[in-house]
């Protein structure tokens, strides 16, 4: 990246707390910190991985990069712009550099609507295009994920999830977003198909220049597509590096433990293996 050039997501200090029902009528009020000061930068084009177990402030960021909640302190900028700081016209226009796909490919989908209606959404919500323009590019997203263009008037429950996770990913597409945040998208298929949707979301970024902020807990998951990856523990980013870096030189206990946890086989280990090795 141009040393002078600005990352195309950053987040600076970030917290997040909740508070906690009253344990008596008259007694303080308790919080809990899903986020304790997370910082980090995604470039233009590159991916970037946040790894934890559950409860481990993951979603809760994801929602935050989403302006889909709001910090209690600390910033998260799109492209030099503080989401939490605009209003919300500025906000709405502004959704169309940033778009999410959802674990549940089953839930995350109206079954009442046709995919269609589902995945020309986004646009619709932004108000700049009229209906011959937005299914004109509904059929361009539904070729680019791999469906056919007949595929367009049916309705959720005749695909499958592997298919209706594509369908998911082609309603992230359709404003030509900058940034993706996706949120476990493979935690729910099958690990054949994981592989499927994972190298299509690869070959997506390739094609258009996307960057993806992808929330797992699985480290194996995200080697297999983020340049970088950061290791979040009880709400703090606990270690970062390369997914070679993690897999061979773990350095925090929670990160080791991960790594343990992962499958021999597992898609991107052997990858990242054999990029440690070269690099040492």
């Amino acid at each position: 990246m141009n040393a002078n050039a600005s990352p195309l997501l950053e987040v600076h200090e970030l917290t997040r707390s909740y508070d906690l029902p009253r344990a008596s009528l008259f007694g303080p009020r308790e919080q809990v910190h899903a986020l304790r000061g997370v910082s980090l930068a995604l470039e233009a084009g590159k991916s970037l991985g946040v790894v934890g177990e559950s409860g481990s402030g993951k979603s809760t960021l994801a929602r935050l990069v989403m302006a889909l909640d709001t910090p209690t302190s600390g910033s998260v900028r799109l492209l030099g712009h503080d989401l939490h700081q605009l209003d919300p016209a500025a906000l709405r226009a502004a959704r169309r550099d940033f778009q999410m796909v959802f674990q549940d490919p089953y839930g995350s989908l109206d079954p009442r609507q046709t995919v269609a209606r589902i995945i020309t959404e986004p646009m619709a919500a932004l108000q700049r295009a009229n209906q011959a323009e937005m299914r004109e590019r509904a059929l361009e997203v539904l070729a680019q994920v791999g469906l056919r263009a007949t595929d367009i008037d049916k309705f959720p429950h005749e695909f499958s999830g592997g298919q209706r996770q594509r369908i998911a990913i082609a309603r992230a597409l359709m404003t030509r977003p900058r940034l993706i945040v996706a949120d476990e998208p493979v935690s729910a298929l099958d690990v054949s198909v994981q592989a499927q949707v994972l190298n299509l979301m690869q070959d997506l970024q390739q094609q258009s220049g996307l960057s993806y902020l992808l929330i797992s807990h699985d480290l194996a998951v995200v080697s297999h597509l983020c340049d970088e990856v950061v290791v979040m523990h009880q709400g703090q980013i606990v270690e970062r590096g390369t997914p070679a870096e993690l897999f061979t030189q773990a350095q925090h206990p929670y990160t080791q433990t991960l790594v343990n946890a992962v499958p021999q086989i597992a898609p991107g280990l052997a990858r990242a293996r054999r990029a440690a090795r070269r690099a040492a």
